[in-house]
């Protein structure tokens, strides 16, 4: 792996980690964690909006959460446009998933 891709995944696989718990129940998960990235700074209001929609996990989400919130803060420019692709590509990917399941 390229080092400069080396923050993108690593809050990649945050995102598979804690994700699911996250965006539990949401009609549309893509678009709430491209909410999150959306613009040069990590939207940590949001981020626990969402959490305490879920208060069972709040305390193992809240962590993980200012650690990805700090690690989005810290890329440049093309890499958190590198992270807003990653999503995209996987919204597209999932609706494909979805489309041959019916």
């Amino acid at each position: 792996m390229h080092l400069a891709m080396q923050p993108v995944h690593q809050l990649a696989k945050g995102l598979r980690a804690h994700g699911p718990q996250l965006l539990a129940g949401l009609e549309e998960p893509h678009d709430e964690l491209m909410s999150l990235v959306w613009g040069p700074r990590f939207d940590r209001g949001h981020a626990m909006g969402l959490a305490a929609r879920r208060p069972d996990v709040a305390a193992s989400l809240l962590p993980a959460l200012l650690d990805a919130a700090d690690h989005f803060d810290q890329l440049h420019g093309p890499a958190q446009a590198r992270l807003r692709r990653m999503i995209l590509r996987h919204r597209a990917l999932a609706g494909v998933a979805d489309s041959a399941a019916v």
